[in-house]
């Protein structure tokens, strides 16, 4: 099926693309939209506002708790003395904006996820 973004490609040339469309008018400046998050500002009863924030903050954390073991696996992996290309401690710190010391811990962690259950 031909991508509906592109002309057909003539045999032997270089693809050709559409041009996007033109704007007939310009947005207005002044108007913004109404920021949203999660509908929370929509909510009247305060009972169902807190029990709604409540959810979404511990989906927040859990969300966060499962980035942090993918940055210490991350981390051990970069760090791995078996590869040809380890970067020291240092190096990872400087990467992710850790100091050495807490890249080092993370590094530790990330060996241990790497482990497994004992």
């Amino acid at each position: 099926m031909a991508d509906p973004g592109r002309t057909p490609e003539p045999p032997g040339g270089p693809p050709r693309h559409r041009r996007p469309a033109a704007l007939f008018f310009e947005p207005p400046a002044g108007e913004r939209e109404e920021e949203h998050f999660f509908a929370l500002e929509s909510l009247t009863d305060p009972r169902e506002l807190l029990d709604r924030a409540t959810e979404l903050a511990v989906a927040f954390q859990a969300a966060a708790d499962r980035a942090v073991e993918f940055q210490a696996l991350a981390a051990a992996q970069l760090a791995d003395p078996s590869r040809f290309d380890a970067l020291p401690a240092a190096a990872v710190a400087e990467r992710a904006g850790w100091t050495e010391d807490y890249a080092v811990k993370m590094i530790d962690y990330g060996r241990e996820l790497l482990r497994g259950p004992s």
